[in-house]
């Protein structure tokens, strides 16, 4: 119990330093620039959401039209790139273990309703968290641009941190599962495809009874195999994604 007690004081301290968003993307392996407040939705600070039934759980608070689009095309590989205060920092503690999610949805929605469809997600294999495997990627994991029509959209990378999820934000406001996201504005060119599902909304996806967003990374009862992932799974139409 003490131990217990330890690790999620912990996880508290280190909190302070730990917050992360969006710095901006890679086309095909090439750096796209600085996006924040550019191509990138940005929130005014790189502190977490934890209310799940706020409107900014969408895009993050400050969700607004900004003046770029990154133009990809059709099988294109998208690598997010997360920071904290600087592209040299790590960039969220380690003690954020949880998982990483990739959704998408057309920019004429603004990311209201139900429109959202999941093109990745990654919980805990081989004894790792997918918030692990970010950091060993020094912040960048990416997604390839399925075929879907030509248009804009709306990129959702997230992270689900559940240091502190033990109990959900609904009994206990200092507690619950932190969700770190941006919206990055995309312009797709293809010849057609498959139209998006659009299976998901923000908020109403997640909700305080959704497995996953109440987890007890401390309890070693618990087999992190068993963890599932918040959310619908992956369309079939998604073309994947993973690190760099």
């Amino acid at each position: 119990m003490q131990i217990q007690k330890l690790l999620i004081l912990t996880s508290f301290v280190a909190t302070a330093l730990a917050h992360t968003r969006v710095w901006g993307v890679w086309v095909n392996g090439i750096d796209q620039g600085n996006g924040v407040d550019q191509y990138v939705r940005s929130p005014p600070t790189n502190n977490p959401l934890k209310d799940l039934n706020q409107g900014n759980i969408a895009c993050n608070v400050n969700n607004r039209v900004v003046s770029r689009t990154i133009n990809v095309k059709a099988g294109d590989r998208v690598t997010f790139e997360w920071f904290h205060d600087s592209r040299q920092d790590d960039i969220i503690a380690s003690s954020h273990k949880g998982p990483v999610l990739v959704y998408i949805a057309p920019a004429s929605s603004n990311g209201n309703g139900n429109v959202w469809t999941k093109l990745f997600h990654d919980g805990y294999s081989n004894g790792q968290w997918a918030v692990d495997r970010l950091l060993n990627a020094r912040g960048k994991h990416s997604i390839t641009i399925p075929n879907i029509p030509a248009g804009d959209y709306l990129l959702r990378p997230e992270i689900i941190a559940l240091h502190e999820a033990n109990v959900p934000y609904s009994a206990n406001a200092f507690r619950g599962a932190q969700l770190y996201m941006n919206c990055v504005q995309i312009r797709v060119t293809s010849n057609g495809g498959s139209s998006l599902p659009g299976d998901s909304q923000f908020p109403g996806t997640y909700n305080y009874d959704t497995p996953g967003i109440v987890w007890n990374l401390y309890d070693k009862t618990l087999d992190h195999n068993n963890y599932q992932i918040p959310g619908p799974g992956v369309w079939t139409g998604s073309s994947g994604g993973g690190y760099n």
